[in-house]
């Protein structure tokens, strides 16, 4: 769901962006006449953006999956047509599992704070190393 990732400190944190637009599946039903992003689906993005992270600095041999969350916040919609800035930020790592801060922007206002927990797993449990790197290549380019 991360569209491009802006900014990559290996291991460290990162940034990126999800573009919203009305041809997304979920509107359909979230809602017909008021299509709003379900939360779950900004944090779907915020997740798949801390996996980057992890992946790339694990050399892709490792990839990130969601333990748990310590805490969500949202402060406001997503709406078609809107662009979310995404960040996350690792707190700290131990035996394989990461503690991240993520934050979620519609232009300047914060829609969604979140702390949570990935554990590592192969990455050649949820997807071939290659195409990883090549999907990696597409969305960062430093």
């Amino acid at each position: 769901m991360v569209d491009r990732i802006t900014d990559l400190v290996s291991g460290k944190h990162a940034t990126g962006i999800k573009n919203v637009t009305l041809s997304e599946d979920f509107f359909t039903h979230h809602f017909p006449h008021y299509p709003i992003m379900p939360g779950a689906l900004i944090l779907e993005c915020l997740v798949q953006l801390a996996d980057w992270l992890i992946r790339e600095s694990q050399n892709f041999d490792r990839a990130g999956v969601p333990a748990a969350f310590e805490s969500i916040k949202f402060y406001g919609l997503v709406r078609p047509g809107d662009r979310l800035n995404l960040k996350v930020e690792v707190l700290g790592k131990e035996n394989g599992c990461y503690r991240l801060n993520a934050q979620a922007q519609c232009e300047q206002q914060v829609v969604t704070v979140a702390r949570f927990t990935m554990n590592t797993v192969a990455a050649t449990e949820l997807q071939p190393v290659e195409d990883s790197k090549r999907l990696f290549s597409l969305i960062w380019r430093p």
